[in-house]
């Protein structure tokens, strides 16, 4: 029998997290280690356990689920992060992704989405929204025209499979339509998301050396 999926919940709302402790404790495939209400707790928590899956609220006391995100894949790279939100600020939702998220699911869908999300993560498959797909497609291009070469810039192959993502297109129904294996989707994704991390790595280093007002 496969060792439980270990995950930690962090959210500000205690109630949220006993949902979802109870939800998820019922079924052996998972196994939560610890509840977090914050940013900074996350971050502690991860540094002791070293989870498999951290779900992860973005607006958070303190430190944002953002740039928790982003500590705590330096902190355990393996770690997959799950976020799962209320908000529909897709700048915000953006953020994550580029800080390390590998999927995001609001918090009106059906537990189902969820659980079948952290399985996704947990194997390395990314999960995006359709409006997620659109605001990448957007942004990497903008980012593609400060020149030809640039190390994000989108392969034609990612472009064909974000734009069906886009358009609602599941990652079956997308290797469906342009006839590739599932798993060549999977992996037109990570790059994809590989390349958005390279991008916020790169604007985290220029603020560093450039921070606003100096």
């Amino acid at each position: 029998m496969n060792e439980p999926i270990s995950i930690i919940i962090v959210d500000d709302h205690a109630v949220v997290r006993s949902g979802l402790r109870a939800y998820l404790s019922s079924s052996p495939e998972f196994l939560v280690i610890g509840e977090s209400a914050s940013g900074e707790e996350a971050i502690e928590l991860t540094r002791q356990n070293l989870p498999d899956v951290v779900l992860m609220d973005l607006i958070l006391p303190g430190i944002d689920g953002s740039k928790a995100t982003c500590i705590i894949k330096k902190i355990s790279p393996r770690t997959k992060i799950v976020v799962l939100t209320s908000s529909h600020d897709e700048e915000l939702i953006f953020s994550a992704y580029k800080s390390g998220a590998h999927a995001c699911i609001l918090k009106d869908m059906k537990m189902d989405n969820l659980t079948g999300a952290i399985r996704r993560a947990v194997n390395d498959e990314v999960s995006l929204h359709p409006r997620m797909a659109t605001q990448i497609l957007s942004n990497l291009r903008t980012f593609e025209n400060l020149g030809d070469h640039s190390p994000w810039s989108l392969t034609v192959s990612e472009t064909e499979v974000l734009g069906l993502i886009a358009q609602g297109f599941s990652n079956r129904k997308t290797s469906e339509e342009l006839q590739i294996n599932e798993n060549k989707v999977n992996r037109h994704l990570s790059n994809v998301l590989n390349k958005l991390h390279l991008i916020g790595r790169t604007q985290r280093a220029l603020n560093e050396l450039h921070p606003e007002g100096s």
